[in-house]
């Protein structure tokens, strides 16, 4: 069954972000749209990320053919990055956005590792996803762990989800917002109610107790993602990204988000002590405002990558991220271009927890 999809699921639990890694999955970009007349300089923002995060970790990096593969593996080497600290695979994907598309890795009682393959449909809005349906079968087969395909508790329907809907403690507690999985607007699941939601969320990861958030941010596209909002850093601990300007469109929900979390409790009962982190000032491109979002950051082995945008309140986050992993580095990737495809430095990565007892 290595590598195979599993019919059911043993009990398992969906580790903290913080928690060992054996890697991280990356997928080189190559969808040039999402990057309109800035394509090019993302190729040295990647090549940035893995040079950082390779440090840490093995970075796995997912090459849509082998102009992609070598393309890559050009800026990597120009950019001191070791052939030894990552390695390239050669597989047909659509867009770069790992941790959507990619699967989500829990572990079994035994301390084992298995993935857990969503359906991905592109966050019920675009039309180019059929190849990214493939990935977690490949990473399931390139790591030689199982594979369990989640499906809905109504009617046993492949069950929508993506990894930047989640955020948990390790603990059996879950961020989500209503935003993303509630609204009728780029509905996943049509029909699945707030009770459906967590009874899958108990099943597939582990979940004792989930903590509904209101809405996302201005300007994401995928209706509500948790990762540019809210994130666990310790267990009981959350860093949510707020905005202080009245007269800011994201102001009001910084306000019900902030409210809702210190009304929370955990999955062990605990008050929850929430850290709040400023936003940029908005981040424009022809006119649209782009989510831009401080909380986009992604917690390796020993290092935290966490968006920078050339903003004042930059060092204020970096700064208040540094006094929270004191036992990791805290590093600025600039992603002033790289938000122009409407997500940073956790949405395009997806850890590999590494098993228990290793």
């Amino acid at each position: 069954m290595t590598g195979a999809a599993m019919r059911g699921i043993p009990p398992c639990r969906m580790p903290a972000e913080w928690e060992p890694h054996d890697a991280t999955w990356i997928a080189w970009p190559h969808h040039e749209p999402d990057w309109p007349g800035k394509f090019e300089p993302i190729h040295w923002v990647y090549a940035e990320i893995v040079r950082v995060l390779s440090g840490s970790e093995r970075v796995e990096i997912l090459c849509h053919d082998e102009a992609t593969r070598v393309k890559a593996a050009g800026f990597l080497e120009q950019n001191g990055v070791g052939a030894t600290r990552y390695r390239l695979h050669k597989v047909a994907n659509d867009r770069s956005w790992l941790r959507d598309s990619a699967p989500t890795a829990v572990h079994t009682t035994g301390g084992e590792i298995v993935w857990i393959q969503w359906r991905f449909n592109a966050w019920a809005k675009y039309d180019n996803y059929r190849l990214d349906e493939g990935v977690p079968r490949f990473i399931a087969e390139a790591t030689g762990l199982e594979r369990v395909e989640a499906l809905r508790p109504d009617n046993g329907l492949p069950f929508v989800l993506e990894g930047g809907g989640i955020d948990t403690d390790g603990g059996g507690t879950l961020l989500v917002t209503e935003e993303c999985f509630l609204s009728e607007q780029q509905c996943r699941n049509p029909g699945l109610s707030r009770e459906g939601y967590e009874e899958a969320f108990a099943r597939y990861l582990g979940i004792r107790k989930t903590v509904w958030l209101g809405r996302g941010c201005v300007g994401d596209d995928t209706h509500g993602h948790i990762d540019d909002l809210a994130r666990f850093v310790a267990p009981a601990t959350v860093v949510l990204a707020y905005e202080d300007n009245v007269s800011d469109g994201n102001h009001e929900m910084s306000v019900d988000n902030l409210e809702r979390l210190k009304r929370a409790t955990d999955a062990a009962g605990r008050s929850l002590t929430v850290v709040t982190i400023p936003m940029p000032e908005p981040v424009l491109f022809g006119g649209e405002r782009l989510p831009a979002s401080y909380a986009n950051f992604y917690i390796a082995n020993s290092v935290v990558v966490v968006p920078t945008f050339n903003d004042p309140n930059d060092r204020v986050v970096l700064a208040t991220l540094a006094g929270l992993f004191p036992n990791r580095r805290v590093v600025g990737i600039h992603c002033r271009d790289l938000i122009l495809g409407l997500g940073t430095l956790h949405c395009l990565s997806q850890q590999q927890p590494a098993a228990l007892g290793r």
